[in-house]
């Protein structure tokens, strides 16, 4: 029996990497595993050979999954598994930093059950008056998110405020399954260049770059880039949240959930002038840094905000 990871699919024929020996083997699966999200890319398979043919008999079972849910269908479209980090990217500089954005896929993070890693890029443009990079990435320790400043165009230039630069994001993802997000221009395709050595093409049919637009499908693979490895998956590079139940929310703000559930009423609002309502209670400022507490809270209201517009129900009824 021979274990692998699914690289690509292609209807029902399967990239997979040898664990063992690293080769490269193309598998077909059996029927039983042909449905829909039986095998994604990042699964490990168990594959039997006869003579020169490869079969996928099993799909082991997945540490994670990345998914999206179809509201009006009531499922999850699952679009890739096992992937060690969730990589948000962000600019200092042109565009600038934006918090919203980076809280936005945390929530991805924490849905998916994938760890984090926040890369502020382009450290060579940093104004200290324009933001406060220590402040951004305090605010992210208690959710065990680790920040890192480069400059994807000098990436020799070592950390100046925060303790982790690019030499240590390399060390990091070396050996791991990763995914980058963020929004266009904060240098994805740079960074990506600069940590694989300038070795970004694309080992499929399609020829183009990552984060360039040469993608025309939907579908996922997993791009190996020497020493790291990287999912591509133009399906959820979305920063919308509309699929995420209002009702839920919170338990997507892991470092918020705790102070939420010592609220008075258990329909707080959590706004600032609800009755009872824990952040604002002085024994709170005890605990915490109350102002990156807060700032998290302003980014859980404005997301509630957005996503309530339409009520969750109702949602299902409405056409794509």
């Amino acid at each position: 029996m021979i274990k692998a990871k699914v690289l690509r699919s292609s209807t029902r024929m399967f990239d997979c990497r040898c664990l063992l020996d690293g080769k490269l083997i193309q598998a077909l699966a059996l029927g039983n595993l042909l449905k829909e999200d039986s095998i994604v890319v990042g699964d490990f398979v168990c594959i039997e050979q006869q003579e020169d043919s490869y079969t996928i008999v099993k799909v082991l079972p997945r540490q994670n999954e990345m998914y999206r849910l179809s509201i009006r269908e009531g499922r999850k479209k699952i679009i890739a598994a096992n992937c060690d980090y969730l990589i948000i990217q962000s600019s200092v500089s042109r565009p600038e930093y934006k918090r919203g954005i980076v809280d936005r896929f945390l929530i991805r993070a924490a849905e998916w059950n994938i760890p984090a890693l926040v890369i502020f890029n382009k450290m060579d443009q940093f104004d200290s008056e324009k933001m406060d990079i220590q402040f951004e990435s305090e605010r992210l320790r208690p959710l065990n998110v680790s920040c890192y400043e480069i400059s994807a165009v000098s990436p020799e230039r070592p950390a100046q405020i925060l303790s982790l630069g690019f030499s240590q994001l390399k060390q990091e993802i070396t050996g791991k399954t990763s995914i980058f997000l963020g929004q266009s221009g904060v240098g994805k395709s740079k960074t990506i260049s600069a940590l694989s050595g300038g070795e970004i093409e694309l080992k499929s049919n399609e020829v183009g770059k990552i984060g360039k637009g040469a993608h025309t499908t939907t579908w996922s693979e997993i791009i190996e880039l020497g020493s790291f490895s990287l999912i591509d998956s133009p399906g959820i590079r979305s920063f919308s949240l509309e699929d995420i139940d209002p009702d839920h929310l919170m338990n997507y703000f892991p470092d918020l959930c705790d102070y939420a559930a010592l609220c008075k009423f258990t329909n707080c609002s959590h706004e600032a002038d609800a009755v009872g309502c824990y952040f604002y209670n002085q024994e709170l400022s005890s605990k915490g840094n109350v102002k990156a507490i807060h700032s998290r809270l302003d980014s859980y209201l404005r997301i509630l905000n957005e996503i309530s517009q339409i009520p969750h129900w109702q949602k299902r009824s409405l056409k794509k």
